[in-house]
């Protein structure tokens, strides 16, 4: 990776030369490096020195050790090709943390961002003070009326104060996308914020999900991850339409893929 991901309007990765052997280490080889990312992040996130910059560092440097073992990206329409004029509210598909990891790298260099993330994850080990560091929104999916309260009162205030707010509608991780389990939360916090939706499709699935840990799943570097950036919507009446511009995008995109 020769030029920053995030001055470019798509990436794919450059034909490399990994060894197979290489590749069929992939997953204990690209853990290792994720490891000593957190590692360092979460180290300098306790004495409150994880600034924005390093939030991108470390997020580029996840992009590398998925590369290192074989894995590919082509990534598609960053924001750099549109530049946001006003923070807005990211709406994408969940299919494995690897979402997490790399996204900052792709928005925060244009606009402030944090994500609405479920409350296990500011507990995880090591995670933790990185994920705080962050001022995320925090949700405990177990109560889905105080969850969209917290939602849309932090998400708005957020946003006011010039902070994007990435959302993953669906209940939880998934390879298969159903409309029916994505709810609408990240279109009526952007009408209630006044500020654009901007759609991200995501195959992701290179990071399997564990059988045992979710997060902890084979490493794939046959699988290509794609990410691609919609739009900018502007929210009108109910939000209905705009929710199924996203949905519909997300769905077209994935399938192109397959």
């Amino acid at each position: 990776m020769s030029y920053p991901i995030y001055k470019l309007s798509s990436y794919r990765t450059p034909a490399g030369s990994t060894t197979k052997l290489v590749r069929r280490q992939a997953t204990p080889l690209f853990f290792l490096q994720v490891f000593m990312i957190v590692l360092k992040a979460s180290h300098l996130a306790k004495r409150g020195r994880y600034t924005d910059a390093q939030w991108i560092k470390s997020s580029l440097n996840t992009i590398k050790a998925l590369e290192s073992v074989g894995g590919r990206f082509e990534i598609e329409n960053l924001p750099s090709s549109r530049n946001p004029e006003s923070s807005c509210v990211f709406i994408a598909n969940h299919m494995s943390v690897l979402e997490t990891f790399v996204l900052p790298c792709l928005i925060q260099p244009y606009c402030n961002v944090t994500f609405v993330v479920k409350e296990s994850l500011i507990d995880y080990p090591f995670f933790r003070h990185v994920m705080r560091s962050r001022n995320p929104i925090v949700v405990g999916r177990d109560n889905p009326r105080q969850d969209l309260r917290t939602v849309l009162q932090e998400g708005q205030k957020l946003l006011n104060n010039n902070v994007s707010v990435v959302i993953f509608p669906q209940t939880t991780r998934s390879v298969d996308f159903e409309p029916n389990n994505f709810n609408t939360l990240g279109v009526k916090l952007a009408a209630r914020a006044e500020v654009p939706v901007i759609p991200i499709a995501l195959k992701t699935d290179a990071w399997e999900l564990g059988r045992k840990i979710k997060d902890f799943g084979k490493i794939r570097p046959d699988k290509t991850v794609h990410i691609c950036f919609g739009e900018p919507l502007r929210v009108q009446g109910s939000g209905k339409a705009e929710h199924k511009i996203v949905v519909d995008f997300i769905m077209t995109r994935l399938k192109d893929w397959q």
